[in-house]
């Protein structure tokens, strides 16, 4: 929560910056002024979140599962909320999915239960270099 805050407020900043390009507006959270590298790392998550919602959407959808459940499933379980939407919904499981739409959803779960920036880490070659 506190990231989505952060980002409200540095798209606040941002469009205050539009009209007065020179005057200086921190970004503060509470009373403590959020430094630029930490508004860098927050919009980064940020961006690869939806990205990783986008491509695994794209995915799923690509696979002839309709949008909603798709996306329902996908945000479901980077979340790791549980139930999503329509074929995926309270009422129903995820069974109806087949076996790649399950690896999807369970990557999906990995990047969420993780956090994405270990993961990606993890699957990058620079990393097991020595």
């Amino acid at each position: 929560m506190m990231r989505a805050i952060v980002l409200y407020k540095q798209v606040s900043r941002e469009l205050m910056r539009a009209m007065h390009p020179r005057g200086l507006q921190p970004v503060r959270f509470g009373e403590t002024v959020i430094p630029d590298p930490v508004l860098h790392a927050i919009l980064g998550f940020m961006f690869i979140y939806v990205v990783s919602i986008v491509l695994l959407t794209l995915l799923m959808v690509a696979t002839h599962l309709d949008i909603i459940t798709a996306f329902s499933a996908v945000v479901a379980c980077l979340n790791n909320t549980g139930p999503g939407l329509n074929l995926v919904g309270p009422s129903t499981t995820y069974a109806v999915l087949t076996d790649f739409q399950t690896w999807v959803c369970t990557w999906a779960m990995l990047l969420g239960r993780l956090e994405i920036f270990t993961l990606l880490v993890l699957l990058m070659p620079a990393f097991w270099r020595r």
